[in-house]
């Protein structure tokens, strides 16, 4: 059998959908999943957190770190807080521009589905040898144990990256774009929990389900979120954020409760509750299991009251240049974005086109173009696939 369209789309995840609401009637897009944005489904504890209202280029890693601001600048995320509330979605922001459903992110589901429209979609459906010959793609296709040739003039990677491979993830969009002389970039789990081996990984283990407000800083980036201890290391928004910019062998710099002058605090307390011990007082500040946990390598012996201002201010630096070297990283498994990708060298910034293989197009988290943790990634995928939908369209 073989079956004839203007544009085929690899992938229903995000990006893939969103693109197909802007490619043309034309279009068919297919994934091996049984459900449509499975990845949408599950984000932001199955409320989606759908874009951010401060998304701008800085928010992003790449290479080329100018790559993102055309697709961003061009469809923002007041374009698709518009189309969200065309389709009467109730939504609500949370800390740091944080946008989610009200209900549920299967709303965004549906409207992405509905917004396709009458765009195809194939599920269940199984991507086998892909060539190009002239201005024509031939994709075969394994659906419903039948095996069909698919032609296209556009052919669109929309498959993600290889974070969360139990829901399918294969790093596929990479091998296809290096099978037409795309470079890509090198890749690694990112927004993702860090672990620890040996002791530091009992210590943590001690205080797993401690969570404490956090500066988290490595190579010059910093994030001031809650960090979150678990039975394998650290996680928490300023975790993930962070990991993004972490290497091997590198160190952490945690500074905690970065909302408090802690030696001010210390003085304040030293004038009003100085018979206190200095772990009971700490553990009005921090959590108690954790002022257990420093006691064992900060000094905080004796009440308060005996404490100097040159041993307040010794102690406080201890808690707010606390270094710590993670091991790794959860991997994949739980990373929600995949660092690196499909060279943006290779797409052009306006239509994410190949530069290479006219009618080849890379849009969302197969390119290597990695946002923040909340929302960004998304309003990645939204913005460079209206990039791509409105090229095919046009040409």
């Amino acid at each position: 059998m073989v079956k004839h369209v203007n544009t085929l789309i690899l992938g229903a995840g995000a990006a893939g959908l969103m693109c197909a609401a802007h490619a043309g009637p034309d279009t068919l897009v297919v994934d091996h999943a049984k459900a449509p944005g499975e990845k949408i489904r599950i984000s932001g504890g199955g409320r989606c957190n759908f874009t951010n209202i401060y998304a701008g280029p800085e928010n992003f890693l790449s290479e080329n770190k100018h790559f993102a601001k055309s697709a961003l600048s061009r469809y923002t995320q007041w374009d698709f807080i518009d189309l969200v509330d065309r389709h009467k979605i109730a939504w609500h922001e949370k800390t740091l521009g944080q946008l989610f459903c009200d209900q549920s992110a299967k709303d965004i589901i549906a409207m992405l589905l509905a917004e396709m429209q009458p765009a195809q979609l194939w599920l269940q459906t199984e991507i086998g040898e892909i060539t190009h010959e002239g201005s024509q793609f031939r994709v075969g296709l394994t659906r419903e144990g039948k095996v069909i040739s698919v032609t296209a003039r556009n052919l669109v990677l929309a498959t993600g990256g290889k974070s969360i491979p139990k829901m399918g993830a294969t790093g596929l969009a990479y091998r296809i774009a290096e099978q037409f002389g795309h470079r890509v970039t090198d890749t690694r789990p990112a927004l993702v929990p860090l672990t620890f081996d040996g002791p530091a990984k009992q210590q943590f283990a001690a205080l797993s389900g401690t969570s404490v407000p956090a500066r988290v800083a490595c190579n010059g980036t910093s994030f001031e979120e809650g960090m979150l201890f678990t039975h394998r290391g650290l996680s928490g928004p300023s975790i993930l954020q962070i990991s993004s910019y972490w290497r091997e062998g590198e160190s952490l710099s945690l500074h905690l409760r970065p909302d408090l002058d802690l030696l001010d605090a210390l003085r304040t307390r030293r004038q009003t509750g100085g018979a206190k011990a200095v772990t009971t007082v700490l553990a009005e500040i921090l959590p108690k299991a954790l002022v257990q946990h420093l006691a064992e390598a900060v000094p905080m012996q004796g009440n308060l009251a005996d404490q100097s201002d040159a041993a307040l201010t010794a102690l406080t630096e201890k808690l707010t240049a606390w270094q710590v070297t993670p091991t790794s990283s959860e991997g994949y498994r739980t990373a929600e974005v995949t660092l690196g990708g499909i060279a943006t060298d290779g797409l052009s910034s306006k239509t994410m086109e190949s530069n290479h293989v006219p009618g080849l197009y890379a849009i969302g988290e197969a390119v290597d173009v990695t946002g923040w943790l909340g929302g960004y990634n998304f309003q990645w995928a939204w913005s460079s696939a209206v990039a791509a939908g409105h090229a095919i369209r046009a040409s």
